[in-house]
């Protein structure tokens, strides 16, 4: 195997929120493999790891969906810290707040200060969701929507994966086009950056609406980490306190095989470390 196959990037920090474990809709192979090949001191999982509303109505659990778990509590065995802030999908897990499981630290809310000496509020977010504040039942009436479409969309990727297409999301799609899902995902980014200020913090990192962004906001910085759902991204501080979205829409192997196909160059590199390796 080739020494690339292995390659390990490092980052201080790593954000990770709306996994769903536990959904057909979780794109789990590509989450483990963006696990196997990327690594922080830190990891802040910013809830709806798990989708305990999804497991209520019916137990959905492959292999790859414990290998992900598995992989995370293996990186807290190797030293890393990890804080989990439940989400409102694995809200059961909000009544162990304040204990740790596995080395995992379960909490309401933290606050992260990141290596340039910002300070963010890290929340899911879902408090600031007026639809899953105050009417529940339609919180899980869209839930059970968005499954539909996203049933759907597993059908149709597999076929577009035949065909050589990367991995497209309806949902996504729909929310950049849909006039009502943009007033929503603006409202939601004011609101939390309002949250973030009120704080005294400089920015805040969440999840929830599965839109990944890092924008200033009246002097605060939003950043959202998006999903591994739909866009397949996250966000990593890098040593300097950069922060920066991130997408794993594709497993490394398959990245590296396009480059080498793109470049001559890459794959004879490519070629020379398996060589050496050999030797």
């Amino acid at each position: 195997m080739a020494k690339s196959d292995n390659a390990v990037r490092r980052y201080r920090t790593i954000f990770l929120s709306d996994l769903h474990l536990g959904t057909r809709g979780c794109q789990a192979e590509l989450a483990l493999d963006f696990l196997r090949h990327n690594d922080a001191d830190t990891y802040f999982l910013v809830g709806d790891i798990l989708d305990g509303w999804r497991m209520r109505s019916g137990w959905y659990w492959p292999q790859s969906h414990n290998d992900v778990i598995q992989k995370l509590l293996r990186k807290v065995r190797h030293g890393a810290q990890m804080i989990f802030v439940p989400g409102n999908h694995d809200e059961f897990a909000r009544q162990f707040i304040g204990l740790s499981f596995g080395g995992i630290e379960i909490v309401r809310q933290a606050t992260h200060v990141a290596a340039d000496g910002k300070r963010y509020l890290v929340m899911h977010g879902d408090e600031f969701d007026v639809v899953v504040r105050h009417s529940k039942w339609l919180a899980h009436l869209g839930d059970w929507a968005y499954d539909t479409a996203l049933f759907v969309n597993t059908h149709l990727n597999t076929i577009r994966r035949l065909f050589g297409f990367n991995y497209w999301s309806i949902s996504a799609w729909a929310k950049q086009k849909v006039k009502n899902a943009v007033n929503f995902i603006g409202s939601f980014e004011t609101e939390l950056a309002r949250e973030a200020k009120r704080r005294g913090a400089d920015g805040v990192i969440c999840g929830h609406i599965h839109h990944p962004a890092i924008r200033d906001i009246d002097g605060v910085t939003y950043v959202n980490t998006g999903d591994f759902v739909e866009s397949c991204s996250f966000v990593v501080e890098h040593d300097d306190g950069r922060l920066e979205v991130m997408r794993w829409s594709k497993t490394y192997a398959e990245a590296r095989r396009e480059r080498e196909q793109a470049d001559p160059l890459v794959a004879a590199e490519v070629e020379v470390e398996a060589e050496a390796e050999a030797a």
